[in-house]
């Protein structure tokens, strides 16, 4: 089982952009909702900021799972492991749970930075490895090349976006996937179908999308500085989507609203299209 499908440990707390104060408060109202897994990386430049605020709420890191990410820039073979280290550092850990590539390597070969990724597992910076950002392809080659290593492939996934490619090659070579952009931004709020079947399981427009992620097997973060939003975006355990809701929601998929691509993100790659 994937470190992030362990029970209590697939709603993780996402810290991008927070930072200083903004991100110690956060985290500790996010710890005292029950979120025990945070999401940071080098490219969101709060690393520091994270490690204070464990520190600041005086909490066990055992009972912690906390993911970071390498930045593309750091994939050289003289970077790669110092960047890691300066991560750890940072954070004020001696390993991470999990350490993913943030992004593809912009040349097109990911073979280094998956070598470089897995030694820095064999030297105990970090308990688990995975990817992000990775299309079904590439997903499939990493777990090839690392023999099963890869534990997760975290994505932007939502209602919205018709990720089918990418699900149904995580199935079928066993990397599971985590969301980011879990409620596409505030996308989602402007479709009606969320509200209305939130109504029936009294949940929010919100809720409803959440756990139409985590019924496809897929692990969720989310972010929000407001402490009845955290407690809402982890309380989505207690109710099941029925297959008609689940095949209403799936039917927005049609609309295809990506939040990352290249306009934001020059180095995205070219992401899976729609299924046929």
């Amino acid at each position: 089982m994937s470190v992030c499908f362990r029970p209590g440990y697939e709603r993780a707390f996402g810290t991008y952009p927070l930072k200083g104060e903004d991100l110690s408060r956060a985290f500790a109202a996010a710890y005292e909702v029950g979120y025990r897994a945070f999401d940071t990386a080098q490219m969101y430049g709060n690393e520091a900021d994270v490690g204070a605020a464990i520190r600041n709420a005086n909490v066990p890191t055992d009972d912690l799972l906390i993911t970071t990410k390498v930045h593309p820039d750091n994939y050289g073979k003289d970077l790669f492991i110092k960047s890691v280290e300066a991560s750890l550092q940072a954070l004020g850990l001696s390993r991470v749970d999990l350490l993913l590539l943030h992004w593809p390597d912009t040349s097109g070969d990911n073979r280094n930075a998956l070598s470089l990724l897995r030694e820095a597992k064999q030297m105990g910076l970090a308990a688990e490895i995975g990817v992000s950002n990775f299309t079904a392809a590439m997903m499939k080659e990493a777990q090839s090349f690392l023999d099963g290593e890869v534990a997760i492939n975290q994505v932007e996934f939502h209602p919205l976006l018709d990720q089918s490619i990418l699900l149904a090659a995580s199935l079928e070579c066993g990397v599971p996937l985590a969301s980011f952009c879990s409620v596409a931004r505030g996308e989602i709020f402007k479709h009606q179908e969320f509200d209305e079947i939130g109504q029936r399981y009294g949940k929010t427009p919100a809720q409803v999308a959440l756990r139409w992620i985590l019924q496809k097997g897929v692990a969720i973060n989310t972010m929000s500085t407001k402490v009845d939003n955290m407690r809402a975006n982890f309380d989505i355990m207690d109710f099941t989507l029925s297959s008609v809701d689940v095949g209403r929601i799936d039917s927005l998929n049609h609309t295809n609203y990506r939040c990352v691509d290249r306009t934001k993100v020059p180095w995205a790659p070219e992401w899976d299209g729609p299924s046929a």
